[in-house]
């Protein structure tokens, strides 16, 4: 008899869903809000002090060395070894951040490695 493939449960399911709209909700709005806004860039650039200048540095420095992407990819590399329901929110939520924040090829890798992870089977100890 074989093995039952990878499945999150439904409540599993809605906590995933909630996992990826937000963050790519709030990729969306830190790409055309702070990222891509000429005025909030020269505010930045000229010594504006705020939460929103941080973050933009932080992500400008995440995406300039594709982290998003690098760690969609491996979460999801994880999770095609061994199924797990936490690997599939980190690919979510930093796939979702990749795709949006201009790390497309790996998180698109990533994404596509998660759609495999779902014909596997649940592991042992599960």
């Amino acid at each position: 008899m074989p093995r039952p493939l990878f499945l999150p449960t439904a409540r599993q399911t809605n906590w995933l869903l909630i996992v990826a709209f937000s963050s790519v909700g709030y990729a969306l709005y830190l790409r055309y809000m702070a990222l891509e806004s000429s005025i909030v860039g020269l505010a930045c650039a000229g010594g504006l002090d705020t939460w929103l200048c941080l973050t933009r540095k932080v992500v400008t420095a995440l995406f300039q060395y594709s982290v998003f992407g690098v760690v969609a990819l491996g979460a999801a590399a994880l999770n095609l070894l061994r199924p797990s329901v936490v690997l599939v929110g980190v690919v979510l939520a930093f796939g979702g951040f990749g795709i949006v924040l201009y790390n497309v090829v790996l998180s698109s890798l990533a994404a596509a490695l998660l759609i495999l992870s779902l014909a596997r089977p649940v592991s042992e100890a599960d």
